[in-house]
């Protein structure tokens, strides 16, 4: 059946001009729980990789900590979620008619022990000239301050909507985009809510200070290479 998505006028002028707009409760409880289901396989498989190599951390991914895996070409179900109508009407709502899927991944925070996320860029971790793109958060939980939750700052705060110089922090691994004092404005949404945000919008995760994970969906849409 149809998703019917009520994207507004509004919507459409905070996205140009901030960066970014939030959908609340718009992803259907059976996909929801489909999301969930598939997040805990592939955290499971990781960590098979991670004993086999006799290692806690790969990439990004550090075991019982945080974790950021791929499910296309792993799990139908997943697919089908990508390609569903209501991931469609927003990536078209936000970009236009033609886009593509080229990238998702979930974003994982353990309970107690979920790692922050420095301020980045999607945009600063692709190494080849593109135009900017959507990235759709979705979330598995509902997100607050203590779980983590993500924090976007707008454009008219960042004083850019460029793509800016990314450093590596050796601690983490992270790609660091703002050194600023600007906090951001925290994402407090239920299960089910999607945070869409363009590439070059400036964001960062906390830690998850909850007993329980803090689990997001990640999918990135674009228009085509510039």
């Amino acid at each position: 059946m149809a998703v019917a998505v009520d994207i507004t006028p509004e919507h459409a002028r905070q996205f140009r001009e901030e960066g970014f707009f939030v959908l609340r409760g718009i992803v259907p409880a059976r996909d929801l729980d489909t999301l969930r289901g598939e997040c805990q396989r592939v955290i499971e498989e990781r960590e098979r990789e991670m004993d086999r190599l006799g290692v806690d951390k790969i990439d990004l991914d550090h075991r019982g900590r945080r974790y950021f895996l791929h499910a296309y070409g792993k799990s139908a179900a997943v697919e089908r979620f990508l390609s569903s109508d209501l991931m469609t009407q927003i990536a078209k709502a936000a970009l236009g008619d033609t886009v593509y899927l080229f990238n998702e991944q979930y974003v994982v925070k353990a309970a107690e022990r979920g790692m922050r996320f420095s301020w980045h860029q999607d945009s600063g971790f692709i190494e080849y000239a593109h135009l900017p793109y959507l990235t759709c958060w979705v979330a598995l939980d509902d997100m607050t301050e203590a779980n983590g939750t993500v924090y976007l700052l707008p454009y008219s705060r960042a004083g850019s909507r460029d793509v800016v110089k990314h450093v590596r922090d050796e601690k983490s691994n992270d790609l660091v985009g703002y050194f600023g004092d600007d906090p951001g404005d925290p994402v407090l949404v239920p299960a089910g809510s999607i945070a869409c945000f363009s590439s070059t919008l400036l964001h960062r995760s906390g830690i998850n200070a909850t007993d329980r994970m803090r689990r997001v969906y990640v999918a990135h849409h674009g228009t085509r290479v510039n």
